[in-house]
């Protein structure tokens, strides 16, 4: 697997990492038991960046992580987690204290000291511009309770306010083949930065495996049941906002396109991995198939080129007059 540097990190984390959304909540139900195995099979397998968050099952992603990573001490495991979902979406919770009572949370979870690296997760537009919470993310730091910080975004305008701050090491945005905005600008802005891309929702929530049809039906537990219209949280992060029907046919079309020996998933995943700029892309797993699998996709060669005129295509005649404005 090839190790990138994380942004200002300074870490080396693998190409492809592993999201575990799924191992806490909101995609049906996973035992215990599954989550360890995925964590021991994408480890096996060469990926060195989990990515978490503290209301992922409301601290059980963290924990499972914390008891895999207590259990491998000599794994090189660079571990994201996130903050800040835990109260109501408004400015006046971001503040130092609430930062402590979190992070401390999540060091109890995770079964650490300090955090190698805490992301705000997709708070409100005013929270990017404003001294105060990033003078408090540094308190952080100071403090040795965290390594590193970032953020999570919804927009692209808001990584790019993020981006220019100095201290921020990450940016965590959505990437596939049906979202495209961020290669217009904060793919660049973050290179020149030397700030580092976490790529999340490289499938699509899924579409992009092109294993599902518009008869396809879902948990009632898990977001892409509850979450289609955006009942939840944000509706980007259910399909990347697509329409769904119009998701499925275009899956399929471009996994026509997927070269000899990969899956039409571990293409859609190259493809975000191979973007310039893009330090990890972390699709999630549910089984221990779907965690090799998707690591794989690290390895494979450059896409053909017809397989990325075809990304292009198929974004610019059915999403780019929904999607692109929007995020």
């Amino acid at each position: 697997m090839e190790q990138r540097i994380l942004g200002r990190t300074g870490r080396a984390v693998s190409a492809v990492g592993l999201g575990t959304w799924q191992l806490g909540a909101d995609w049906g139900d996973v035992s215990e038991d599954d989550a360890l195995a995925v964590l021991d099979a994408s480890a096996e397998a060469g990926v060195t960046f989990f990515d978490t968050a503290d209301v992922y099952g409301d601290g059980r992603s963290e924990s499972v992580i914390g008891r895999f990573r207590a259990a491998n001490p000599d794994l090189p495991l660079t571990v994201a987690t996130k903050m800040g979902r835990r109260v109501e979406q408004v400015p006046e919770n971001y503040v130092l204290e609430n930062f402590r009572a979190w992070t401390d949370r999540s060091r109890r979870n995770l079964g650490v000291d300090r955090l190698d690296l805490v992301q705000l997760h997709c708070p409100p537009t005013s929270v990017f511009h404003s001294d105060e919470v990033f003078d408090a993310l540094d308190t952080l730091v100071d403090d040795g309770a965290i390594a590193n910080y970032g953020v999570s975004v919804e927009e692209c305008d808001q990584a790019l306010a993020a981006i220019a701050r100095s201290g921020t090491a990450t940016v965590q945005i959505i990437l596939n083949a049906f979202r495209l905005k961020p290669l217009d600008a904060v793919l660049p802005a973050a290179i020149e930065a030397g700030v580092g891309v976490i790529a999340r929702v490289p499938l699509a929530s899924g579409l992009l495996t092109a294993r599902y049809s518009d008869d396809t039906a879902f948990a009632a537990n898990d977001h892409r049941s509850f979450n289609r219209h955006g009942e939840a949280f944000d509706v980007g992060e259910t399909f990347s906002g697509v329409d769904y029907t119009s998701g499925v046919r275009a899956a399929r079309e471009l996994a026509e396109l997927a070269p000899d020996g990969a899956t039409p998933a571990q293409a859609a995943i190259a493809w975000v991995a191979q973007q310039s700029g893009v330090s990890s892309v972390i699709p999630g797993a549910r089984s221990v198939r779907q965690a090799r699998a998707n690591a794989e996709a690290g390895g494979l060669d450059p896409l053909p080129a017809a397989y990325l005129r075809r990304v292009i295509e198929l974004y610019d005649t059915n999403f780019r007059a929904t999607v692109h404005n929007r995020w």
